[in-house]
């Protein structure tokens, strides 16, 4: 494999091009890696009273639906989007994930996730009151992203 960087004073966007002549996990690895830092590295329109806001994914901490009105929660406020859950999925890196019908939470924020008498799980998140449900059809998906979050923190230490 050849790696070649070029560096151009003119370019307004920086631009990563890919050559390869067959489709290969690392290849496939890699765009998708290319591809998550790009959506986390974005922000999102937000509107609170009369005010646009413009924050970045990494400061929101889930999103949920109320009325018809899709909320995005940070640690201390709530904004409302244009968005719906199934756009925002697709616009959202690999940190968040759906838990419910009504909601998607960013795994980097999770604090504990707690057992209750019915299907629900209750999750709680750091330096925040703020709590959401997950359902048990969407369970295995967190959890698998909950382990993916183990595994690269234990791979930086």
């Amino acid at each position: 494999m050849k790696f070649t960087l070029l560096q151009d004073d003119d370019l307004e966007v920086d631009e990563i091009i890919i050559k390869h002549n067959a489709n290969s996990k690392t290849i496939s690895d890699l765009y998708n890696y290319l591809l998550n830092q790009s959506k986390a590295s974005s922000s999102l329109e937000l509107y609170k009273d009369d005010q646009q806001f413009y924050l970045s994914i990494d400061d929101l901490v889930f999103f949920e639906t109320d009325d018809n009105v899709i909320y995005a929660h940070t640690i201390d406020q709530a904004y409302q989007t244009k968005y719906k859950l199934y756009e925002l999925e697709e616009l959202l890196p690999d940190s968040f994930v759906r838990i419910s019908k009504s909601a998607i939470c960013n795994v980097s924020y999770i604090y504990s996730i707690n057992r209750n008498l019915t299907s629900l799980r209750l999750i709680k998140f750091k330096n925040t009151n703020k709590e959401v449900y997950v359902s048990r059809m969407y369970y295995p998906s967190l959890k698998s992203q909950l382990e993916k979050r183990l595994y690269n923190e234990l791979q930086k230490k």
